[in-house]
């Protein structure tokens, strides 16, 4: 026997053990240390099931002698017997990670059942409806989950018999229906698998935890892990268990509970109990339960008992606990704790009410809450002044409102949603199964389950608002529809949800956009204490920029210039300058863009006073500005057939020709950024003065403004140079006009692996350096961002060639290896140059961390990433040391 410890009693574990006894085996190990009612049980460690997984699904040698073994101390604590036909015990067998997958993951109830034990049950505890319901349940699940057999099939035969005998519930089916549902059940397993359903329970123990070992690489729970970027390594524990029963009468139950509510973060108690159910019942959302608060009146001793153990448990984690539990006659037991899953909103309020109570610390307040989550703070929410029809209401599982079109499949939720579809998603109730097509819908709406069902849970937990239990709505699945009081919904038909409030609405309602406020604002306010990082916006007008300062940007970090040549008015000029013979016609259309662009910068210079602004000369290829060339012959050909003006065909050749001439074979790489301003200066030499009239009239006005002009894909110090001239010759220029003199600075965007090498030399003539991480990235991989998303990064991840995508996550060892030469090397030469990055990574908090390690001054990032910017730069010095 191996000397190897694979199976721990719950006595023998604690919280600090999640990684070897996962999550729920750790917290189950900390509740019966510290004396709560925990039925005995033991946790098979995650290591036996990476050893399984690893070794072609064998158990390491002597686990199974240990897990017999512990099951002998149960058997000693509950006097019952595994297997006996007179005392039986039964056990639950649960997955358990060391981070949380609700739902994801399988659980059997009940195991130690068969037509013998069954009979035991019976005469044991008295009541035969309630031990054949059990034994019902647990083919039913052991049939789906072990031997893979659809649960539609048996709850096929269960409705046939509710539906003959006259009743609604599962519970109302007495005794002697019970044991034919039972018989049509084994025959059932029989006809799908070929072999009779397993009466051996020993047998039924080891198919169980091989069957949760093999849950770790079921569909749903690769989809849960590669969305919350959990490691496919971790592996799950398994739990054994001695049951509780909840489904004995009356007098017992089974319900979910929050000690905060995980909606709002409000400090109640929030979730639900079922009387005369087991925990599936709850969960899976096969019944609407009620209300937590209605188990003071139907059992008032247990319901005390309940608020005192929920107190207890907050005090002992310090964090808001998600609770799973049963009452059997009359006495509670624990089954679950862990921290539980939230809406940003209540993980904003719930951080900083524990710091006012004196729970946890400022500095905990930061760390508890996941800057990406505070995405769903910035979301819309319906406009109060609207006017609704609501045609249905249903439970407000998950908050933020969203519309699209109906759909019943997540299939096909999945597939219009990456086609850039809005859609919602409607079911009966959602399974774990569900979860790709949750991830691509706008919304989720249910006909049952409650506020803790697995809809509910998912959607809180990815920000998506979410109605469940919404009983009005009739889903007819076969034609996709919904009726509601008269109303047929079609699939395809818009409708609008509201997770704050859970009504429904036809059509599209009017939105509007979020705002920080009160207890967001504080904890923004204490990241702003710790971080060391500034944070800007990468924005290009002054509506984006007033929005980034009411989200705390602290400048622009980079303003495209390329966007305001776009604009309606200004194209047909841009298109002029681009299609002049010669620099004297250049400069003419230039000189009618001058006035355009001085407003530009006016207007966001003067947005962001007294803040830095980065302006980033032009960057794109000139073609960019003109129309597609394919287009340009089909038009020359239809005028040419419709015998159009001579003149008119000339002029399209004409602007056919410049455009072939301007086409590059790979543009990303060509004729773009600095090689354009040195190839017509002039263009350049036009912004740099729009930039220094725009200043000086905002000086006149008494409005304080600093211009960072930004020189793009320079990969050599005399690119730099020459055109750094340019620019102060300008200033020179109108210095000598006005009489004004203006405070600005000249520096470079670091976008390829050479200038990243010569850093050194280009700090001698910068002032600042920003990264500009998407390019570097595309220059350093080799990869066409455009091409390379499309195409095989979803391969490459698959694969696991690659853990992120690099376009969205910094790669720390490829970019992140050049950034710090680049780092290194500039402040070796200028100790004083301000440095920053401005790409797309300057608002993904792994990204912002390793601008933090490196030394940088600042990020910048869109104005709606900033407040997750400001937390992630707190939480980086935090735990980098400040």
């Amino acid at each position: 026997m191996s000397s190897h410890k694979y199976v721990y009693l719950f006595e023998e574990g604690n919280a600090d053990m999640k990684y070897l006894l996962g999550g729920k085996g750790a917290n189950l190990a900390e509740m019966s240390r510290i004396g709560l009612p925990v039925p005995p049980g033991f946790t098979i460690t995650t290591e036996a099931c990476n050893f399984y997984l690893k070794e072609n699904k064998s158990f390491p040698e002597g686990m199974m002698e240990q897990v017999y073994a512990a099951l002998k101390k149960i058997e000693e604590k509950t006097g019952k017997i595994f297997g006996d036909a007179l005392n039986p015990l039964l056990v639950s067998v649960r997955s358990g990670a060391a981070i949380s997958m609700p739902g994801m993951m399988d659980t059997i109830l009940n195991l130690g059942l068969n037509d013998e034990t069954v009979k035991g049950l019976a005469a044991l505890t008295g009541d035969e409806r309630f031990a054949y319901d059990c034994y019902r349940r647990f083919i039913q699940m052991f049939s789906n989950v072990v031997l893979e057999v659809e649960h539609s099939l048996f709850e096929d035969i269960i409705e046939r018999y509710k539906s003959k005998l006259g009743i609604i519930f599962d519970y109302e089916i007495p005794a002697e229906e019970l044991k034919k549902i039972i018989e049509e059940y084994k025959a059932l397993v029989k006809k799908e698998k070929g072999f009779d359903f397993p009466q051996d329970v020993h047998e039924q123990l080891v198919m169980a935890i091989r069957a949760v070992f093999d849950s770790w690489n079921n569909q749903r729970a690769i989809v849960y892990r590669r969305i919350n970027k959990i490691d496919d390594n971790l592996g799950t524990a398994v739990n054994v268990q001695s049951m509780a029963f909840g489904n004995m009468g009356n007098d017992s139950g089974t319900g979910v509970a929050f000690t905060r509510n995980p909606s709002t973060g409000a400090k109640e108690l929030y979730g639900e109990f079922l009387v005369n159910a087991q925990g599936e019942d709850v969960v899976a959302g096969i019944r609407t339960p009620m209300p937590i608060s209605k188990l003071k009146e139907e059992l008032p001793g247990v319901y005390e008992q309940f608020i005192d153990t929920c107190a207890k448990l907050e005090k002992h984690y310090r964090d808001m606990q998600d609770i799973e539990f049963t009452v059997e006659k009359g006495k509670l037991y624990m089954l679950q704790t862990r921290s539980g899953k939230r809406t940003a909103r209540a993980a904003v309020n719930i951080a900083v009410d524990m710091v006012n109570e004196g729970l946890i610390t400022k500095e905990e307040a930061l760390m508890r809450v996941d800057p990406e989550q505070l995405n769903q703070l910035l979301h819309r929410q319906i406009d109060p002044s609207a006017k609704l029809e609501p045609i249905a209401q249903g439970l407000p599982a998950s908050p933020g409102a969203a519309c699209g079109k109906v759909v019943f499949d997540a299939d096909i939720a999945e597939k219009l949603g990456e086609a850039g579809e809005k859609v919602i998603l409607v079911r009966n109730e959602t399974t774990p199964d569900d979860i790709h097509g949750i991830v691509l819908a706008q919304g989720v709406l249910t006909s049952r389950g409650g506020m803790t069902s697995h809809a509910a849970v998912v959607a809180r937990g990815m920000g998506k608002p979410c109605v469940c239990g919404c009983e009005v709505i009739k889903i007819d699945m076969a034609n996709k529809q919904f009726t509601v009081n008269g109303t047929v919904v079609k699939e395809g038909d818009i409708i609008s949800i509201d997770g704050a409030t859970g009504r429904v609405m036809l059509g599209e309602v009017p939105m509007i956009e979020p705002s920080l406020s009160g207890e967001f604002a504080t904890l923004l306010s204490w990241a702003d204490e710790v971080r060391k990082l500034k944070v800007r916006a990468n924005a290009d007008n002054p509506q984006d920029a007033a929005k980034a300062r009411e989200f705390g940007a602290e400048g622009i970090g980079l303003c495209r210039t390329e966007h305001m040549f776009m604009e309606t008015e200004r194209l047909p000029i841009v298109q002029e300058m681009i299609l002049a013979d010669n620099e004297e016609e250049r400069k003419k259309a230039l000189a009618k863009l001058l006035p355009f662009q001085k407003e530009d910068f006016y207007g966001i210079l003067k947005a962001m006073s007294p803040y830095p602004v980065t302006i980033r000369l032009l960057d794109p290829p000139l073609h960019e500005f003109l129309p597609d060339y394919e287009t340009l012959l089909l038009e020359i050909a239809e005028l040419k057939h419709s015998h159009a003006d001579p003149a008119l065909i000339r002029k399209k050749e004409e602007l056919a020709a410049k455009v072939h001439s301007l086409a590059e074979a790979n543009p990303m790489l060509g004729h773009r950024g600095c090689r354009l301003g040195i190839t017509y200066p002039e263009i350049y030499r036009m912004q740099a003065r729009a930039i220094f009239e725009a200043m000086i009239e905002l000086k006149k006005e008494n409005i304080p403004a600093f211009a960072e002009i930004e020189i793009p894909l320079v990969m050599d110090v005399a690119e730099l140079a020459l055109l750094k001239e340019e620019i102060n010759d300008v200033y020179r220029e109108i210095k000598e006009e006005t009489g004004v003199e203006l405070e600005y600075a000249v520096g470079t965007m670091i976008e390829l692996p050479r200038a990243c090498i010569v850093a050194d030399e280009l700090a001698k003539e910068a002032e600042f350096f920003s990264f500009g991480t998407n390019d570097l990235t595309q220059t350093t991989l080799g990869f066409s961002r455009d091409d390379a998303e499309g195409k095989f990064i979803p391969v490459y991840l698959d694969k696991k060639i690659i853990k992120n995508n690099p376009f969205a996550v910094l790669d720390r060892k490829g970019v992140g290896g050049l950034m710090k030469i680049a780092v290194e090397k500039a402040r070796s030469e200028n100790p004083d140059i301000l440095l920053g990055i401005c790409g797309e990574h300057g608002g993904e908090p792994s990204s912002v961390e390793f601008c933090h390690i490196i030394g940088l001054n600042y990020v910048s990032c869109s104005p709606y990433r900033i407040p997750i910017a400001r937390l992630a730069a707190a939480q980086a010095a935090l735990k980098n040391g400040k």
